[in-house]
């Protein structure tokens, strides 16, 4: 979005009274906040996700440790990228920083990581996580490579054991019955010498 010399101009009281009126402003914009990406004009593209917050609470993880929740987190927007991702490269989008909000106002409650997910898969269900649970029908989804890889080998193994035992034997050569001369033998025997 753009905004003319003008309109920049005309909104700087708007910025000094929002300093002066963080609260009145913030409740504002949440009134009006409209969310953008590829999935805007979808219905419940974004969920507010809140739960209570624990008796004095603190800040349950450092930023480091949110960033890596939020990797976790699938942005709601319709990209296929997590929260963090979403929010520090697609800055037109607004969902990721809504969700991102979210998160924050769970650290500080208190609230552990897997509180936090739990929250955000009661939201929005499963497709809110990158990597579905390892439980139920999620189990086939991590184990079917490893029996495709193996189921595989096996049968690779077996192809060529079915390859061997079908070529035909080789006969071994005796050098007493060979049909070359002296000469040529000690050419050849020449030759072999040279080359290494």
């Amino acid at each position: 979005m753009s905004i003319s010399r003008r309109q920049f101009v005309l909104g700087i009281p708007a910025l000094l009274g929002a300093a002066a009126f963080p609260r009145k402003i913030r409740a504002a914009q949440v009134a009006v906040q409209t969310f953008n990406g590829p999935m805007a004009d979808a219905n419940d593209v974004y969920r507010p996700v809140t739960l209570p917050t624990k008796p004095g609470a603190r800040a349950s993880m450092t930023d480091a440790q949110r960033d890596d929740l939020e990797h976790q987190i699938h942005c709601q927007c319709g990209c296929n990228l997590d929260v963090y991702t979403c929010r520090t490269t697609d800055f037109s989008c607004s969902v990721s920083p809504a969700m991102h909000a979210d998160v924050m106002g769970l650290v500080a409650g208190g609230h552990s990581a897997q509180e936090i997910l739990n929250a955000f898969r009661a939201a929005y269900g499963e497709k809110v996580l990158m990597a579905p649970l390892r439980s139920g029908f999620n189990l086939v989804g991590y184990t079917m490579p490893f029996i495709a890889l193996g189921t595989g080998a096996v049968i690779v193994a077996a192809l060529i054991k079915r390859w061997k035992s079908r070529a035909p034997p080789v006969a071994p050569v005796d050098p007493h019955h060979l049909d070359a001369t002296a000469g040529e033998l000690a050419e050849l025997d020449a030759a072999v010498r040279r080359d290494e």
